[in-house]
């Protein structure tokens, strides 16, 4: 991992992007024991309005704590996609969910198409685990943080009573990144 790593999850209230930087904020900061900073903005509406948070990640101090060159981009609205997908550095990662992103656009980034919302609807039977889904497959693309340290802060964030649930979203997301490494 470079120096300063900067982490873009993308989509609409009520998919859970703010959770999921949250979540992969804590687990570079105190399961990895890196230096983190998390921030997010939203629509005014609570649900469907523009979302979206920002994780930067370094092994030496964050002098500056925005994102300006995003390396790795979660989009999980071809609105997003179409928004933020420019802020993509050279050489970066483009991570979009095919069925809600229909137009991926050009650029000098790879593109990985994981179907977040399928995987989890069909093999966890619960669409409201997306973001988690989508949490395992940017860590298992882009190996940004540990295996270990994503499932402790997936653990320290969820709601009581739905850790099972939440760790099995994550690991179907590890799966799913697997399986496009592996082509």
């Amino acid at each position: 991992m470079s120096n300063r790593v900067e982490v873009r999850f993308s989509g609409s209230g009520g998919q859970g992007i703010i959770l999921a930087g949250v979540i992969l904020a804590e687990a570079a900061a105190i399961y990895d024991d890196k230096n983190a900073v998390q921030s997010q903005s939203y629509g005014p509406e609570a649900r469907g309005g523009a979302s979206k948070a920002e994780v930067i990640i370094s092994e030496g101090e964050i002098d500056y704590p925005k994102a300006t060159n995003i390396d790795i981009l979660l989009a999980l609205t071809q609105v997003s996609c179409d928004k933020y997908s420019s802020d993509l550095k050279p050489g970066g990662i483009l991570i979009v969910d095919p069925q809600e992103v229909k137009k991926v656009p050009k650029g000098e980034f790879t593109v990985y198409s994981v179907p977040i919302f399928q995987v989890a609807g069909e093999k966890i039977g619960r669409r409201i685990v997306g973001n988690i889904v989508a949490l395992g497959a940017v860590v298992g693309l882009t190996g940004v943080v540990s295996r270990k340290a994503i499932e402790e802060a997936v653990l320290s964030r969820v709601p009581r009573g739905t850790e099972e649930l939440n760790l099995k979203a994550l690991q179907a997301g590890l799966e799913e990144a697997e399986r496009l490494k592996a082509k």
